[in-house]
């Protein structure tokens, strides 16, 4: 089983960029779909985007369609969030999750394996 460590995370000014990355030990990677959410203080928490395992195939929230980016890289173990054109509505923590299904879908109880979470701050 994997373990998830996201990091990238910070404060950017509001039409400024970050990538977040999440690393994950272990030597299974390869067999695990990948997917990022999101949550802020007092609210659920919400699907972002996910990746096949392969990366083939992605999937975005509407809120995040033509300014995220998911890709991930199976020979670093580590799957990327590109975040373009921030605003301030997406600030919150932002969580990597991985799970062994390829049928995954963007249901936080979908996924099996969590990382601990890294901050997104956007000033307005």
């Amino acid at each position: 089983q994997v373990q998830l460590v996201e990091s990238g995370g910070g404060l950017v000014q509001a039409g400024g960029s970050l990538r977040l990355s999440c690393a994950a030990s272990g030597r299974t990677f390869g067999a695990y779909a990948m997917g990022w959410f999101r949550q802020v203080p007092g609210k659920e928490r919400q699907f972002v985007a996910r990746i096949s395992q392969s990366g083939s195939i992605t999937y975005y929230a509407d809120s995040v369609k033509g300014r995220f980016t998911i890709s991930r890289d199976n020979a670093k173990n580590t799957v990327y969030l590109q975040m373009n054109s921030l605003k301030s509505e997406d600030t919150a923590v932002y969580y990597c999750a991985a799970d062994r299904s390829f049928r995954v879908g963007s249901g936080v109880n979908e996924y099996e394996i969590w990382g601990q979470g890294t901050q997104v701050t956007v000033s307005s």
